[in-house]
């Protein structure tokens, strides 16, 4: 049978908007897909910048470029190319988050994901193309992907993330988190396609695009059609760039979540021809001409009803797969090897390879297919790279978790196994041969999932790896900072891939809460009584290491992350403001309107209240912090001042 290709320039609305712009260069997409082809002739005269990730960035012939490659073609193909892109003169990141695994695309991580929103945000993305996603059972994710998806609401940037190719009543993520635009997949006579996931979360988030026989570059030349919300998802945000660089010809501000608002408000009603369930119309039919309509003529009203926290710091190809996990190894010393598994699933691109008539319905609690949060992540093929931060820039980084170890290799676990003299354990193998240190692989974890790697570096690497080894010879030690900067990746025993950091040695400390809350304790002995001065500080402490968890790489991150360590502020805080009757209500972080030159500031809020009168004015505190080192310093006194209930 002969496949019809779809070619963008059909859609409706598409030629009108072709007239006013074809994307301005002001206006940034990123790609967060497989890796892609570049010199694929649709690509020549585009404006795309590759940024290094933990995927290896070849793009080669493998599943995962083939995905990325025509996802990145449907957004940036230029016009006078076999594939004509939606918003082919706008700027363009391409970051790849999936490679090629052992049955086709192997799945990201949720923490992966997460960092490569935050190096988009980083980088100037006004829209975040994800064509993949994870099932879920709720509309809820690891804290770090949260954390990200908040920090592209903070920033005024839209995340379009595909609703996923499982044919039922059920959700992906990040589609299903609030703020992002989920799309859904529709035939050219618009019926929703059987395929397209329908959860509840999409009624009020979702849009249904074309999603049938798309075409598309292949790696290497020429092209070729495929299906699946995979390839709907590029064309709405290729539409979100357009409607943003016609903004910017009228000299309006761009503003991608009023245009995430103005496509599900113009969205017209779908097909149901075919007596299908009204729910898998999501909001509705993108209707370009409505939505151009709506930012247009200024009739656009404001969708969003809900409140944000102010805490900051606070691919879809449908195989119908999810990788299954492994469990990871745990090497038996007489000390254990701390666990390596990752708090989510992979976050997977999946397109629709066969035909795209209606499927049986499955409800989520029988799906067959269904990992939850405690299994274990696929591995991501490691990547290394002089700088991860991309552009040449060095990339701070300011993180907390607890310190853990990994051999890298099985070869490498058996080398220490066969050195240690039996009953030795590792530390005290180490004691007696400190130069071993550095054939470990040492690792930052947030709830025993590595998130980095810490690798010592230059003249003081031995001073380094000495203070590593005795953070974690104390058993009192819960938790340490590690500041410095991203270089490269390493692969952990597990498969998993982990960014690296340089460590800056004088910035690393290590503590545990109650040995902490006693020296405060000590130092402010006229503060408010014990148990309530011990409770207040425990309270910080665990809402930033658990409420507030983070990679340590934004500003806001690292401010907020200081603010943990530096203890003797945060006592002057609780010491001065914390009667047994206040209660600690909110930690936002904010860039401070002042600032000395060439440094980078955020103002770290403490929002108190009343604990038994909402009535009674409540109690800002604020220090300011300076990230624009290795090392935050904290800069000025605590400043505070009474605010009403």
């Amino acid at each position: 049978m002969t496949t019809i290709f779809t070619d963008i320039s059909a859609l409706s609305g598409i030629k009108s908007l072709w007239l006013e712009s074809l994307g301005d260069p002001g206006i940034c997409v990123a790609v967060l897909d497989g890796p892609v082809d570049q010199s694929h002739p649709c690509f020549d005269g585009a404006n795309l910048t590759p940024l290094p990730t933990l995927v290896s960035g070849v793009a080669d012939r493998g599943s995962a470029s083939q995905h990325g490659t025509h996802v990145a073609s449907v957004i940036f193909g230029q016009h006078d190319s076999p594939v004509h892109g939606v918003a082919p003169h706008c700027r363009g990141l391409i970051i790849p988050v999936f490679a090629d695994g052992r049955d086709g695309l192997a799945p990201c991580s949720q923490i992966d994901l997460a960092r490569a929103i935050t190096q988009a945000v980083e980088q100037g993305a006004n829209v975040i193309n994800i064509s993949g996603g994870q099932l879920v059972a709720s509309a809820e994710s690891d804290r770090l992907l949260a954390n990200a998806v908040r920090l592209c609401e903070e920033n005024n940037v839209l995340i379009v993330a595909a609703a996923g190719n499982d044919g039922c009543d059920c959700l992906h993520v990040p589609a299903a988190l609030e703020s992002v635009l989920a799309v859904g997949a529709m035939d050219v006579q618009g019926n929703p396609i059987g395929f397209s996931n329908w959860g509840e979360a999409y009624q009020s988030q979702g849009i249904l695009a074309l999603a049938e026989n798309i075409l598309g570059a292949i790696p290497g030349g020429g092209t070729t059609a495929k299906t699946g919300t995979s390839f709907a998802t590029p064309i709405v945000s290729g539409i979100v760039a357009l409607l943003l660089s016609i903004q910017v010809q009228r000299g309006e501000k761009p503003d991608p979540h009023a245009i995430r608002d103005a496509i599900l408000q113009s969205a017209l009603p779908c097909n149901l021809s075919k007596g299908l369930d009204s729910r898998r119309c999501l909001v509705g039919n993108l209707n370009i001409s409505g939505a151009y309509a709506l930012i247009t003529k200024g009739e656009l009203k404001p969708m969003t009803n809900h409140t944000l926290e102010e805490i900051i710091i606070q691919p879809v190809e449908a195989d119908n797969s999810i990788a299954q996990s492994q469990p990871n190894d745990v090497i038996e010393f007489e000390l254990q090897q701390p666990a390596i598994q990752s708090s989510a699933i992979g976050v997977q691109a999946a397109e629709v390879n066969g035909s795209t008539s209606v499927p049986t319905a499955m409800s989520i609690e029988k799906n067959p297919m269904m990992l939850t949060s405690n299994e274990t992540n696929t591995s991501i093929t490691p990547s290394e790279c002089a700088s991860c931060s991309g552009g040449g820039k060095i990339q701070l980084v300011y993180a907390l978790g607890e310190l853990g170890y990994d051999f890298g290799t099985q070869a490498r676990r058996d080398s220490f196994t066969q050195a240690m003299p039996a009953g030795m354990n590792l530390l005290d193998y180490l004691e007696q041969n400190p130069f071993e240190a550095q054939s470990l692989i040492w690792t930052l974890n947030l709830d025993a999932t590595p998130i980095y790697a810490i690798r010592p570096n230059g003249p003081y690497a031995s001073v380094t790896y000495e203070r590593l080894r005795s953070f974690l010879r104390d058993e009192n030690i819960e938790r340490v900072s590690i500041p410095g900067y991203l270089a490269g990746s390493v692969k952990l025993l597990s498969g998993e891939t982990v960014p690296t950091i340089i460590p800056e040695v004088r910035g690393m400390y290590g503590w545990s809460v109650a040995a902490l809350i006693e020296n405060l304790r000590q130092a402010y002995p006229a503060g408010p009584s014990e148990e309530d001065y011990s409770n207040k500080i425990r309270e910080y402490l665990e809402r930033i290491y658990y409420e507030f968890r983070n990679l340590g790489v934004t500003p806001q991150e690292r401010a907020l992350n200081f603010s943990a360590t530096n203890a003797f502020q945060i006592a002057d805080v609780m010491s001065t403001g914390t009667a047994a009757d206040v209660g600690l209500d909110t930690i936002t972080v904010e860039k401070s309107p002042i600032c000395r030159t060439d440094s980078d500031c955020y103002d770290v809020k403490l929002h108190f209240f009343n604990l038994q009168d909402s009535r009674r004015a409540g109690k800002v505190y604020r220090f300011t912090v300076d990230v624009s080192d290795a090392i935050p310093v904290s800069i000025g006194r605590v400043r505070s001042w009474s605010v009403a209930s």
